[in-house]
């Protein structure tokens, strides 16, 4: 028997459609990748359809370079009734040199919605397990 997924990991790439004036990674790009890693690791834990309900605390640290990667690791930290708390972090990495940054951090609230659209119960986090 194994948990349920409270990590989900992304990778992106920084191409020139994904950023500003300046070349670096536009800000709403950023937190749409991080919403989608959010949504991600959310809908694999609760086994439901779920919404963004708010973002909250969205840290920009050091910017992100086109032709940069990114990874993206979203965790689950906390669950209500029908809520989950996933903290994302974006790590920007150079292709060439290796040398990785944390870049963004943010906090989102997602919410399990039953097939009436309506919020539903969640597993708590000690008592969901899966079968392999």
């Amino acid at each position: 028997m194994t948990t349920a997924p409270l990590e989900a990991r992304l990778l992106e790439m920084v191409f020139p459609d994904h950023t500003n004036h300046l070349n670096t990674l536009f800000g709403g790009q950023a937190l749409a990748w991080m919403d989608k890693a959010a949504f991600i690791v959310a809908s694999r834990y609760a086994r439901r359809t779920v919404v963004t309900a708010r973002s909250e605390q969205v840290d920009f640290r050091v910017p992100v370079r086109k032709g940069q990667l990114v990874e993206l690791t979203a965790r689950i930290v906390e669950v209500g009734r029908s809520s989950m708390q996933v903290e994302v972090e974006m790590i920007a990495e150079d292709l060439l040199s290796g040398d990785r940054r944390v870049c963004t951090t943010g906090r989102f609230v997602m919410i399990a919605l039953d097939s009436n659209g309506t919020p539903t119960s969640v597993p708590a986090m000690l008592e969901i397990a899966v079968t392999p």
